[in-house]
């Protein structure tokens, strides 16, 4: 069996999906928010790679921007310092370094990346109190934490009338067709698992982390501007999937599969079966995949 388990490129390989899944009112409200020349001050947590950056600058939504991608994972800081150049020169970018800030500029329009390998909760502990953004960025990333204890210390890093923008949260529904035997028990012991999470000795997650949003954002002080559906849906065109999805798909089953073996409810064996299974149709390019989400933009006072 390949390699189903490395993180970069399930982040690549997941950008043209959620490309097609970002709810376009949100986007289009965060669009606007952008649409000035003054310098803006931008915090992306848990970024990855760097695709949300790309995905910014293909649709033309920065002008004159500082950016800061923040992510816990060396290695996905390793592959966005390696990728964002990159991608840039074949987009036509001039491409520069200033110390460690990658310089991006094109048509008199310039963003400035700042990369930094850390833990959220570190960088609230050791982040200068002073240093505040205009929009805060989280993408698939929320329901990976604890939401009502970590939204009010987001808050803190915004200026006074900062927007957030808050996309892909997961909201209960995993769906794979064609179904196969297992899959009701499989999929309502996995949502379990990620309601279980803990880290740090803290529940930390939610498999209904978009409704819930509504109101966790309105508690700790956000005011919600658009929100809407980004669910990911994925099958099979007549050459297969498109892009890298296939790989992507491999690793969501993979994921499954394995919180599920570590879990411990699920027999082994039912569970090597219902994967292999899965595995067999996304070869075939028979599977389809949906996960329903969330998308949300706002302010605060």
């Amino acid at each position: 069996m390949s390699d189903y388990n490395n993180f970069p490129r399930y982040l690549s390989s997941k950008k043209s999906i959620d490309n097609r899944a970002l709810n376009q009112r949100a986007w289009n409200a965060l669009a606007a928010s952008l649409d000035t020349y003054e310098d803006v001050e931008i915090l992306e947590i848990g970024g990855g790679i760097g695709t949300m950056i790309e995905r910014l600058l293909e649709r033309r939504a920065l002008q004159h921007v500082r950016y800061t991608l923040l992510d816990e994972q060396p290695e996905n800081i390793a592959e966005a310092r390696r990728r964002l150049p990159e991608w840039a020169e074949e987009n036509n970018f001039v491409v520069s370094w200033q110390d460690e800030i990658l310089i991006l500029w094109r048509g008199g329009l310039q963003t400035e990346i700042r990369f930094m390998a850390e833990d959220l909760f570190d960088f609230f502990a050791h982040r200068n109190a002073d240093e505040k953004y205009d929009l805060l960025i989280a993408h698939a990333f929320l329901d990976l934490v604890d939401i009502p204890a970590t939204l009010p210390k987001l808050f803190e890093l915004l200026e006074p009338k900062g927007n957030f923008y808050f996309t892909i949260n997961f909201d209960g529904e995993t769906i794979f067709e064609p179904a196969i035997p297992h899959d009701e028990e499989i999929l309502a012991r996995y949502h379990q698992t990620m309601d279980e999470r803990i880290i740090n000795e803290k529940l930390s997650g939610d498999s209904r982390a978009g409704r819930h949003l509504f109101s966790h954002l309105r508690e700790a002080g956000g005011e919600i501007l658009e929100a809407g559906s980004s669910d990911w849906v994925v099958f099979g065109e007549a050459n297969g999937y498109p892009a890298d999805e296939a790989y992507f798909l491999h690793f969501i089953v993979n994921t499954v599969h394995g919180a599920l073996l570590r879990d411990g409810e699920i027999a082994p064996r039912r569970l090597d079966a219902w994967a292999s299974a899965r595995h067999a149709q996304i070869t075939s390019g028979t599977l389809v995949y949906i996960a329903h989400q969330l998308d949300f933009f706002g302010k605060i006072p």
